[in-house]
């Protein structure tokens, strides 16, 4: 028993000792300049400057920039996961890794080819003859979180529904249900943790993404992430920077909590 309690510890010494590094000790810091001044005296300013309508439009901005591109994400990539489950396996294995290849790429790298395209002299005004300028606004911005996070999207859904009984689907289709209907009545609510899931994986990045906001929206919009890394970087204002932090944090726990409530419930079918 206790060298079964020996080797159990050894082995969890390496994921202890990350998280202590990596989790446990930068929320303590957060934790301790959310509330402290310059001087390192306790005090509650950071937080109450947060509450001004500087940084509330900060906060919906990003938050609304956030829900936006998650709704696209889910409204290409639910049709494009149920077609990509009812191919062959080694059809949908190329198509995903097709879906997975920009991913292999820098950010960055990615970012600035759509700037590249979509620049006033780039390849998509000069092909269509125009002279639309879209950088710098925030279609372009939520157009960089669509195309960085959809792959996100696809996955979890398309795994969730490949495993779907294909019995259930017989029956709907010998019972009269039409093929929409079917995929409404059936495959949706089947198909709810993998919904859950990509929402939560699009939605969580897309929130405090900062580098696309930057690129595409021509630093016209101040996002969350533009915002922290500006008190950090350029103001060395951390605690500041640690307040913004600390409610991004809680924001995306927030978001996490609804989902995982909403995707532990098994999918029903609905009569």
């Amino acid at each position: 028993m206790r060298a079964g309690s020996l080797r159990r510890s050894v082995a969890a010494a390496p994921h202890l000792v990350w998280s202590v590094l990596f989790i446990i000790a930068p929320f303590l810091f957060i934790l301790y300049y959310s509330f402290t001044d310059k001087d390192g005296s306790f005090s509650f300013s950071n937080i109450a400057d947060l509450f001004t309508w500087d940084y509330l439009s900060i906060f919906l901005r990003s938050i609304s920039f956030a829900v936006i591109a998650t709704f696209i994400c889910l409204l290409i990539a639910y049709p494009l996961a149920y077609a990509l489950s009812r191919m062959k396996a080694h059809t949908q294995g190329v198509l995903i890794m097709l879906i997975m290849l920009p991913m292999w790429m820098n950010l960055l790298i990615r970012t600035y080819c759509w700037m590249n395209l979509l620049e006033t002299n780039g390849l998509i005004n000069t092909l269509l003859g125009t002279d639309i300028t879209f950088l710098g606004t925030g279609g372009a911005v939520v157009l960089g979180m669509v195309y960085n996070f959809l792959p996100y999207m696809v996955l979890p859904i398309c795994t969730v529904i490949s495993k779907i009984d294909k019995s259930l689907l017989d029956a709907a289709d010998d019972l009269g249900c039409s093929p929409v209907r079917t995929v409404v009545k059936v495959v949706l609510p089947l198909s709810l943790s993998g919904v859950i899931s990509g929402i939560t994986m699009v939605f969580v990045p897309s929130i405090s993404t900062f580098y696309i906001s930057q690129k595409m929206g021509g630093g016209s919009f101040d996002l969350i992430g533009d915002t922290i890394e500006r008190q950090f970087m350029a103001n060395t204002n951390y605690n500041m920077g640690a307040a913004l932090s600390l409610i991004l944090m809680i924001i995306v726990l927030i978001s996490m909590a609804v989902m995982n409530r909403f995707g532990n419930e098994e999918g029903e079918i609905i009569a």
